[in-house]
């Protein structure tokens, strides 16, 4: 997905190897040209010597998100969301297989109208309106009138000028929707900062276990890449090095040695109390249902 125009693409693979990949990507490249830099997750295939390699020669800068934090890729992953409801609609209206009707369900998602940068992707790419499902149906209700014609000079420097006013006005739209939903984040958001040598646990999967996650720790801070990520030595696991978002992260805090033992369970344990037994006397002042067992202490007469 284009970070800029929100513009997506999906293409089907049997398999998710890094070869099987790298086709994929430089068939899109011929038809949109070679990127400046791409930003992956830090998946097995994407972190691979092939990848980076393919990446290298093509002058491409590779981007790695944090591990475990989909935050960092948010409109790609609501993207993931939207796409896969859809494919399930299609499958359950239609009985035929995903791959079948996913060009079609990209050409909807890519003339819809982003709520971000007020314009659809394909507008901001192709510079125009594509004849989509949207503008059928405007067709078959509304009278379209004919367009009047334009020679190229005229068509190019007219494109030229809506492409460029267009980006502007999604620039400015997304920089807005951004800072509003920043400001919202920020009222329930929670600061936190770590310094090289602090002790932090961390949330990272259970070995053996990729859907479930704990905290496991304490590890030392190694390095401070930014406000937000940092490196973490995890010695007990396969990488002694890994990159992780302070969202992933909490101060670890020593129990005080006095604190602990005087809290421990031998320390809590109840204490026996015994009281003297004394023979049951009867109270000439009760009513026949107690007994006086002891000096205080009474109890009801069976």
């Amino acid at each position: 997905m284009c970070a800029a125009t929100r513009f997506p693409e999906a293409i089907p693979l049997r398999t998710i190897k890094v070869k099987a990949i790298v086709r994929a990507l430089v068939n899109f490249f011929s038809t949109f040209s070679l990127p400046k830099s791409g930003q992956t997750d830090q998946g097995s295939n994407l972190m691979s010597k092939i990848f980076a390699q393919v990446l290298k020669s093509l002058y491409i800068k590779h981007r790695k998100s944090s591990a475990y934090h989909p935050e960092s890729q948010g409109a790609l992953e609501r993207f993931h969301q939207t796409l896969k409801a859809m494919m399930r609609k299609f499958c359950l209206e239609s009985g035929r297989e995903w791959d079948e009707g996913l060009p079609l369900l990209l050409l909807a998602v890519r003339e819809s109208v982003q709520e971000s940068t007020g314009f659809s992707p394909a507008e901001l790419v192709f510079g125009h309106t594509v004849r989509g499902p949207l503008r059928l149906l405007k067709e078959r209700y509304l009278s379209d009138t004919a367009t009047p014609e334009q020679n190229v000079l005229d068509y190019v420097s007219c494109f030229r000028e809506r492409v460029h006013k267009a980006c502007e006005i999604a620039r400015e739209a997304l920089s807005a929707s951004q800072e509003k939903m920043k400001r919202k984040f920020d009222k329930k958001s929670v600061q936190r900062k770590f310094e090289v040598g602090d002790k932090v646990l961390t949330l990272l999967p259970i070995p053996g276990s990729s859907l479930q996650a704990k905290f496991c720790g304490p590890y030392a801070v190694q390095e401070k890449l930014s406000d937000t990520d940092y490196v973490i030595g995890t010695p007990d696991r396969r990488r002694n090095r890994r990159v992780c978002h302070v969202n992933l992260m909490k101060p670890y805090f020593v129990r005080d040695a006095g604190v602990n033992s005087s809290s421990s369970p031998a320390a809590l344990s109840a204490v026996p109390v015994v009281v003297p037994a004394s023979p049951s006397q009867y109270s000439p002042e009760s009513d026949g249902l107690v007994f006086v067992c002891a000096e205080g202490c009474s109890r009801l007469r069976n």
